[in-house]
């Protein structure tokens, strides 16, 4: 018998632990109204007091420590965590996280709104860092799927916790799909042909989904092949397939605003409850729209479901999803929860401050080294440390609050002691700016000018150390961080004869200085409207640091990026040159300083081409976090091996890269896999201050067959003196393949670390499946039989070890000409993706109307075909469609106005004669229209 003194709502069914979670998930979402439902499908969904249901609201950023709640450990950036190419490392960076975001959920109030710190974590970003230019490049690991899949999973474990039942946090992967740009993201359509889809970008979420430690996925704010990602088939088709086998389904949320953007600026629905309702029945569960009022959304929600748009049954599926992570997450069993009592003293508590310092220290890669690093305190007692980054540590949009800052400054002095000096020369200009108008210094102060790149400066006060900041219109030196949304401490001095204007970057306005009380505003919406400026030059920052130079033993000159300034989330780089700035400041040090190493401290790549021709040492490393000076330190000086490998390729200053847009890697020649041109830096390079030898690659068989697997072994042995961390790279290639293959493809990878003269045998299990490659003739993942190689190498481009693997099977068939998919191409000229209907299919049509588009279509079997018939739909009557062979046209088809890009027709022409054997068939598209099949028939 219950007793009475338990409340009645906790004697509900839904409140049993002993029930399974299906009857428990089914119990409560029978008792909630359908207003109930369908409020729960925006971010913050409110409480239900009757049923004692707290309010809960998706999404924590997380992505390497708490991040926007206040003071919290800070991790390396991901590609940072990337770059140490160590799962274990990851996952306990991604647990001391978790652990953290539940102590602000329990101990800390909520950053935004009412109720509790959201458990569900908006982490890790699994997309690929295809174009080094990316915006967002610091948010993922890696340009290759099988390593940030590796790394993803590893992070989701961490966040996830090991219990059999509860989870710690609810790891959310970011952003599906092929989202790899800024610049007009939400308008931008990546253009992925089906082995770019298949092989590449899908293939780094896949794994993830399939290890069952993800529990969510957010949409991405582009467009793929012409279809906004909230709206995707690729959700249910793809994502949700590949979670089946794990038992649970994937909550699916939408990135902020993404749902209205459908209408406004994407035009691709004509109203909001249209767009949302296709949101909902794509897979979208959770709409992150209008902040916290959640009025408008869920009007447009409730409009839908009047109109018929959605029903019940659509709203309830992705409730449904909502309650079960809530349950995985404990909230309705507090006394079971096993994570319930964490308390708030783990929040940068010793163990994951010790964990950042490791975490920071794999992560730096030795790019270049030429017998100068280690540097010997005892020969190099005093070190100049000299650039904009050289006495400074950044937060970037998704990192937490810094609790604490080590600079490489003051790395370096805490390393070096008593026993050794450190000089610090920022390289910045001090400058005073006097007004024509009313001569007084602009904020009374003169200004340490960091010059960023591009004519995009920062000036800081010298008195306050604080950044010259733009509110509303007025300005003034008051921000000790840059860290907002909308940056505001960024200007130009604009020279005009000989004076200069002040420029806001952010709005593009002038200072003006009122002749009557001296006030500076920047109003002034053009340069002759604006107030000259005299420029003083109190301190040449060069010529600072070329004394501070000359005056040490080494030259330790620290460049890179602020990760708020040029190439951050809405703003893609126009290139990866240094700044101007940073490149004379390095060449101006290095040539009085000869002992002078470089460090990169970017949340991306550049071309350092002159740095690795001219400098004995080159280090890279992301933007660390709170330990960041500690960990260059360490690397610098020799107490710690530099472990880290790069996780994306370094491309050389004069290699043209592809534009931005084009997501095809393979006919682009993005990343390692298909970029032809020998980079500066391979993927996977990183040095050692010791020596390692690979040898006795032995395969368990040097044939197998599709579906199998092979054993193979190496022996890596540390030859040098020190003790050391290498990664064992495994790669695999086709050899003389009817495709194009990747010139190389990561199977595998070790980080092992070995004291000197010690040696291992590593062994890897090697499936076919890393041989695949995503068939269009048969729309399904294939190994060729035929001749393979198995790489062992130290970079994608520095193979050491090899050994033949020959794929025994039977002969590929020919493509069948009965039925094919337009987009299902092997190759292409002047062609885009584009949607078939706002619901599923792909198409194609000429990029540039005014040329003829081609697809080819090799070794096609028109045997018997006496006829063609093509999809087709159009808005242009002056259009035909070509089918051509080696032999001449077989075919040329007039096609019609069919009243819209979404209304099909299908157009047909009997071939002049019956056509026999195994053809390349060419299909040329003249003018503007879309074509999404066509069939070749015998009758």
């Amino acid at each position: 018998m219950v007793s009475e003194s338990v409340p009645a709502v906790d004697r509900l069914p839904f409140r049993d632990p002993a029930l399974s979670m299906r009857k428990r998930v089914d119990d409560l979402l029978g008792r909630l109204t359908l207003d109930e439902r369908i409020a729960m499908l925006h971010q913050y969904s409110p409480a239900v007091p009757r049923l004692g249901v707290d309010a809960f609201r998706t999404g924590s950023e997380a992505l390497h420590g708490v991040a926007w709640l206040g003071p919290a450990t800070v991790f390396p950036q991901a590609v940072g965590l990337g770059a140490t190419w160590d799962e274990e490392l990851v996952r306990r960076v991604a647990e001391a996280t978790s652990v953290e975001l539940r102590a602000f959920h329990y101990h800390r109030p909520a950053a935004v709104g009412t109720g509790r710190n959201s458990l569900q974590a908006w982490a890790p970003v699994l997309n690929l860092l295809r174009d080094p230019r990316w915006g967002r490049n610091e948010e993922g690991y890696s340009e290759d799927p099988v390593h940030t899949a590796r790394i993803g999973t590893a992070f989701c474990l961490g966040l996830t916790g090991d219990h059999h039942r509860f989870l710690r946090t609810a790891p959310v992967l970011k952003h599906f799909l092929a989202y790899n740009n800024e610049d007009d993201r939400c308008v931008t359509s990546s253009g992925l042909r089906p082995r770019v889809l298949q092989e590449y970008d899908l293939a780094a979420f896949r794994p993830v989904v399939a290890s069952g430690a993800a529990t969510g996925a957010m949409a991405g704010y582009n467009l793929v092949n012409g279809r906004p990602c909230h709206v995707t088939p690729l959700i249910e088709t793809e994502l949700r397939r590949w979670a089946e086998p794990t038992g649970r389904e994937l909550f699916v949320v939408s990135d902020a605003e993404a749902p209205s953007n459908l209408v406004d600026p994407e035009h691709y629905f004509d109203d909001h409850a249209e767009s949302h309702a296709a949101a909902l029945k794509a897979g979208i569960d959770s709409f992150t729209d209008h902040g916290q009022d959640s009025a408008v959304p869920i009007g447009r929600l409730r409009e839908a479901l009047e109109r018929g748009l959605i029903d019940e049954e659509d709203v309830d599926r992705a409730v449904r999803r909502q309650l079960e992570l809530r349950f995985r997450l404990g909230e309705f069993d507090p006394d079971l929860d096993p994570y319930a009592t964490i308390g708030p003293e783990v929040v940068g508590c010793t163990e994951h401050r010790a964990l950042a310092l490791r975490s920071a220290t794999e992560s730096v890669v030795l790019l270049r080294n030429e017998g100068l690093l280690p540097l010997d305190a005892g020969k190099a007692s005093r070190i100049a440390v000299i650039g904009p980054l050289a006495d400074m540590v950044c937060e970037d949009w998704y990192s937490g609050t810094l609790p604490y800052e080590v600079t490489v400054a003051s790395g370096l002095r805490s390393v070096l002691g008593e026993g050794g000096e450190v000089v610090v020369a920022d390289g910045s200009d001090r400058i005073a700016l006097r007004s024509h108008t009313s001569g007084e210094l602009l904020g009374k102060t003169a200004f340490d000018v960091v010059d960023w790149g591009d004519g995009v400066l920062t000036l800081r006060s010298v008195e306050s150390g604080r950044y010259l900041s733009l509110q509303d219109t007025s300005l003034a030196a008051d921000q000790e961080r840059i860290k907002s949304w909308e940056v505001r401490e960024t200007f130009r001095l604009v020279p005009v004869e000989d004076s200069v204007l002040l420029q806001n970057v952010l709005t593009g306005r002038y200072a003006v200085v009122d002749p009557v009380d001296g006030r500076v505003t920047v109003t002034a919406e053009t340069a002759d409207a604006a107030e000259r400026w005299e420029r003083e030059v109190l301190r040449d920052g060069t010529a600072a640091a070329l004394t501070a130079a000359l005056s040490a033993d080494v030259a330790v000159v620290v460049l890179g990026n602020h990760p708020l300034i040029h190439g951050r989330e809405t703003e893609d780089r126009a290139g990866i040159a240094l700044p101007a700035a940073q490149d004379t400041l390095l060449r101006a040090v290095a040539e009085v300083r000869p002992e002078t190493a470089l460090v990169v401290m970017s949340s991306y790549p550049y071309a350092l081409d002159w740095a690795d021709e001219h400098l004995p040492a080159v280090v890279w490393t992301s933007h660390g976090g709170q330990e960041t000076g500690r960990a260059l330190a360490a690397v610098l000086l020799g107490e710690a091996d530099p472990g880290g490998r790069l996780p994306q390729t370094w491309y050389r200053g004069d290699d043209a890269l592809p534009h931005p847009l084009d997501y095809d890697v393979i006919k682009a020649g993005w990343t390692y896999q298909y970029h032809r041109a020998t980079p500066l830096y391979p993927f996977g390079h990183g040095l050692s201050y010791t020596g390692f030898a690979h040898r006795d690659l032995i395969l368990s068989s040097n044939t197998a067959t599709p579906g199998s697997a092979i054993d193979l072994s190496v022996t890596l042995a540390n030859t040098g003196t020190r003790t050391g961390s290498d990664v064992v790279q495994l790669y695999v290639r086709a050899l003389q393949a009817r495709y194009e293959a990747p010139l190389l493809r990561l199977a595998d990878f070790r980080k092992v670390t070995l004291d000197p003269g010690e040696s291992t045998v590593l062994s890897f299990r090697l499936p076919m499946d890393r041989l695949v490659h995503w068939d269009v003739a048969t729309g399904a993942f294939t190994v060729d039989p035929g001749a393979y190689e198995v790489l062992v190498a130290r970079s994608a481009g520095d193979v050491v070890l090899t050994a033949p693997l020959t794929v025994a099977g039977p002969a590929p068939s020919p493509r069948a000409g009965r039925h094919v998919i337009a987009a299902d191409f092997d190759d292409y000229d002047n062609v885009s993706l584009v949607d078939a209907t706002r619901v599923t299919g792909d198409a194609v049509t000429p990029a540039d109307a005014d040329r003829p588009a081609t697809l080819w279509f090799g070794r096609t079997d028109l045997s018997g075909a006496v006829r063609v018939e093509a999809e087709v739909s159009s808005e242009n009557s002056l259009a035909r469609l070509e089918f051509r062979t080696d032999e001449g046209v077989l075919a040329e088809l007039p096609v019609p106005t069919t009243g819209g890009r979404y209304e099909w027709t299908t157009i047909s022409a009997a071939l002049p004669s019956p056509v026999t054997g195994v053809h390349d068939l060419r299909v040329v598209l003249h003018g503007s229209f879309r074509l999404t099949s066509f069939r070749m028939s015998a009758e």
